[in-house]
């Protein structure tokens, strides 16, 4: 049993760490995409972007839920961070030399989408291995509101950042705040590797990924879950993707209102992360999930309104509150429930699907966004997920699954 100050302490040198790696992160996806956006104003080329950051996270994630489950959990964080910080400090010396063709920004996308695909499956399997079982509600509902601060923060720093100097120079910070964080990984947190199931020698991807993929598949719960969230991640792209060239299109290509949209989102997460790291949602954690999904339908119906834009913003700030509300249960779902041998295997699956469903919505979503109005959109994407909530709401073996551990 961990001790209360050690699990603490491990827990909190481990967030840390990974919001510090999440800040510069977070400043190099903002001055991208606002780049192309401003540059562009294309749905085609945001798009094209969207691919690069997500199909690279897709490929490797078979292969990244084998290495967690396999390796050292700890190593393979600070290894893909590592590549994640070489692939941007290559792009700022690039652009420094005045190669800043938009080509690049693509290819640095997709360095950077191949290191995070390595990267969350171990993150999240990690985190079991510090926390207590009984506290991971409250820490995943914690971390939420940390990486909401970091990302109100990082648009706004962003956004001046791209107004007084270029780009590169976020490119840089991102490479800082990575060798920080990857510093405080190997100096600092010090975590007991679990036994492993998986036998030693060379690896089969193959028989591993089978394992992982039947384990799956004996729990009815996992698989459902999964086949609603990709549901969601459909129903969800529109208002992912496309509300800064709504923004932008209908009040104005103001960086400043681009800079205000992310703020209000990530303000709302991080009270909904305050909210769930204190409530901890209802005691059956799917109807925490379901309660999420229909407000964030009613908000993004809202959205679909073009209301004046503060009303705008306060949709975009409840719809960010509701999220952690989806998201921390549905973590400590699997965390609390899969077999640790098999967690970063799952995640990896789970990352397949997230990394898979905005990307192939986008394929119809992006140039439909170019023929038809956004809002259009997300009047038809808001109303589906909320009847998505309702399908989730019947289904019995997922009602029984969200039920605490002991009432199984």
């Amino acid at each position: 049993m961990k001790s209360e100050q050690s699990w603490k302490k491990q827990a909190a040198l481990f967030l840390v760490s990974q919001n510090i790696s999440l800040f510069g992160s977070m400043l190099v996806q903002y001055a991208i995409m606002w780049h192309i956006t401003l540059t562009t104003q294309s749905g085609v080329m945001m798009t094209i972007s969207i691919l690069c950051g997500f199909i690279p996270t897709l490929i490797i994630s078979p292969f990244a839920g084998v290495w967690a489950d396999r390796f050292n959990r700890k190593r393979v964080i600070v290894i893909s961070d590592a590549i994640i910080a070489i692939a941007t400090l290559g792009m700022a010396i690039s652009f420094a030399l005045g190669f800043d063709a938009m080509w690049q920004l693509f290819a640095v996308l997709v360095i950077r989408s191949f290191g995070t695909g390595v990267q969350t499956p171990a993150v999240s399997a990690l985190l079991p291995q510090i926390v207590p079982p009984e506290q991971l509600t409250r820490v995943n509902g914690i971390q939420n509101s940390i990486m909401s601060v970091v990302t109100i923060a990082s648009p706004m720093l962003s956004g001046a950042l791209l107004v007084v100097s270029p780009i590169q120079h976020i490119f840089l910070v991102d490479v800082s705040t990575a060798a920080v964080a990857i510093g405080i990984l190997l100096l600092f947190l010090h975590v007991q590797s679990p036994e492993r199931t998986i036998p030693e020698g060379p690896i089969s991807y193959l028989n591993d990924l089978r394992d992982g993929i039947h384990y799956i598949q004996k729990h009815d719960f996992i698989h459902i879950l999964f086949a609603y969230c990709a549901l969601f991640f459909v129903f969800f792209a529109p208002v992912a993707f496309l509300t800064p060239l709504q923004t932008t299109r209908s009040y104005g290509p103001d960086v400043w209102r681009l800079t205000a949209i992310e703020v209000a989102f990530s303000g709302g997460m991080m009270l909904g992360g305050l909210l769930i790291a204190t409530w901890q949602g209802f005691s059956n954690k799917l109807h925490t999930m379901v309660f999420s999904l229909i407000v964030s339908g009613v908000c993004i119906v809202a959205l679909g309104l073009t209301p004046p834009f503060w009303l705008y913003l306060a949709g975009m700030a409840l719809m960010g509150i509701t999220m952690p509300l989806f998201n921390t249960p549905f973590t400590v779902l699997l965390q609390q429930k899969v077999d640790e041998q098999y967690l970063g295997r799952v995640f990896s699956v789970f990352t397949m699907i997230s990394s898979s469903a905005m990307p192939l919505a986008m394929l119809a979503f992006g140039p439909l966004a170019d023929i038809i109005q956004i809002e259009w959109m997300l009047l038809i994407t808001g109303a589906l997920l909320a009847g998505e909530a309702f399908l989730m709401l019947r289904n019995k073996r997922l009602m029984q699954a969200g039920l605490p551990v002991g009432n199984l």
